[in-house]
């Protein structure tokens, strides 16, 4: 029961108590009841590549897996989930924002079963992209096709459940989050000199390609039924600890993997204001979360780190190279550490990133920040 209910059925009203003054009560308590209810019921969906991943490469034989020590050393149970974090991922971190009753389990969880299916799922998979090409060494990871299509098992399974029609609904009304792009780039345009897609394209002209095949993904989720879909752009990616180790003589962000957020995120966030244009709605929020991770890379202290270029778990220059496995340096402190591994920021600068989705400005967020779209739809 929820505080305010209690504060209904507890409340005392003297005998000159007007009509109006109850009338009134009553109404917000249930208009704040049926929002309240809303919140509760909205599934959670979230598609994409390792920053949001949460378990489903652990079945699958990859090397793309966290599943071993010390991922997860600040997660609840102490254990390695599949989450690339010390702790909670941004997924995790928006569930408890959006008051979920559990994070979405990842689809290939055994677990994902029953009444635990109306939470919603998580499809994404560590070393994807836009692109089939991308993430080629990881082998058997669950590209972005896949992704969609058990989407739409998942709605064949909770219509199994519940019907088609509140099958249907769930899916309007939940909130979804896709995660896509910078594996586009790191782990494909630029994984080796003389890439394939680098001698295809040249950077300018590879951007609005990969826009386009991103425009399709999101039109199929659209078609799928997603109504309220968070899109995030790339991080600064040439100023992750890997590339700093790989690209950087003195610490500076790599130039041409800054050139390439640059020029993606921009045209993400174009891309989405005409797909809602052309919907008549804003179905797609675009997160700019380059300017999120911007803010803490340039000034760690403000934010309470004491560096942006060092991971806490690695080894080499930056702690920036290889994999975070049991015999990597590892920091005391995965607060004061903005980025946890290489390649993933610290759960402590998920929090931020996320406290930004949640109430940002529009520098960060647009056409509004999550809190927005939640207030207005629990009032529709």
């Amino acid at each position: 029961m929820t505080t305010f209910a209690k504060m209904a059925m507890t409340s005392s009203f003297t005998p000159t108590t007007s009509t109006t003054t109850l009338s009134i009560f009553f109404s917000l308590f249930l208009i704040l009841g049926v929002a309240i209810s809303q919140a509760e019921a909205r599934a959670f969906f979230v598609f994409g590549d390792s920053l949001v991943d949460s378990g489903n490469n652990n079945y699958l034989a990859t090397t793309a897996r966290a599943d071993s020590p010390p991922y997860g050393i600040d997660y609840p149970t102490r254990r390695a989930t599949g989450r690339f974090s010390n702790g909670f991922n941004i997924p995790d971190i928006i569930s408890q924002q959006i008051g979920s009753s559990e994070s979405p389990l990842p689809y290939l969880s055994p677990e994902l079963n029953g009444q635990r299916l109306l939470v919603g799922a998580n499809f994404a998979s560590a070393g994807i992209g836009i692109l089939n090409d991308t993430g080629i060494q990881f082998i058997n990871i669950v590209r972005i096709p896949q992704q969609l299509e058990y989407f739409r098992q998942y709605q064949s399974r909770v219509s199994a459940l519940i019907g088609e029609a509140s099958t249907k609904q769930l899916v309007n009304q939940a909130l979804v989050l896709v995660t896509l792009g910078g594996n586009d780039f790191v782990n494909n345009y630029y994984l080796v000199p003389n890439s394939a897609r680098s001698r295809q394209y040249a950077l300018p002209d590879y951007v609005p390609f990969l826009i386009s095949e991103y425009r399709k993904i999101l039109m199929r989720l659209y078609n799928l039924g997603a109504r309220r879909v968070l899109v995030t752009g790339t991080g600064p990616l040439g100023c992750v600890p890997a590339e700093l180790a790989q690209r950087s003589r003195n610490g500076e962000c790599a130039v041409e993997l800054q050139r390439a957020a640059a020029l993606f995120n921009p045209q993400l966030t174009q891309m989405l204001q005409d797909l809602n244009s052309q919907l008549g709605s804003n179905i797609f929020i675009a997160a700019n979360t380059q300017q999120m991770h911007i803010d803490f890379i340039t000034n760690p202290q403000a934010y309470g780190f004491i560096t942006s270029k060092v991971a806490c778990c690695g080894q080499g220059p930056y702690n920036g190279l290889g994999l975070c496995t049991p015999l990597s340096n590892l920091c005391p402190n995965r607060d004061l550490f903005a980025f946890w591994d290489p390649f993933h920021p610290s759960e402590r600068a998920n929090k931020i990133i996320v406290q930004q989705i949640m109430t940002g400005s529009s520098e960060y967020m647009n056409p509004m920040n999550l809190s927005t779209i939640l207030a207005m739809d629990s009032m529709a």
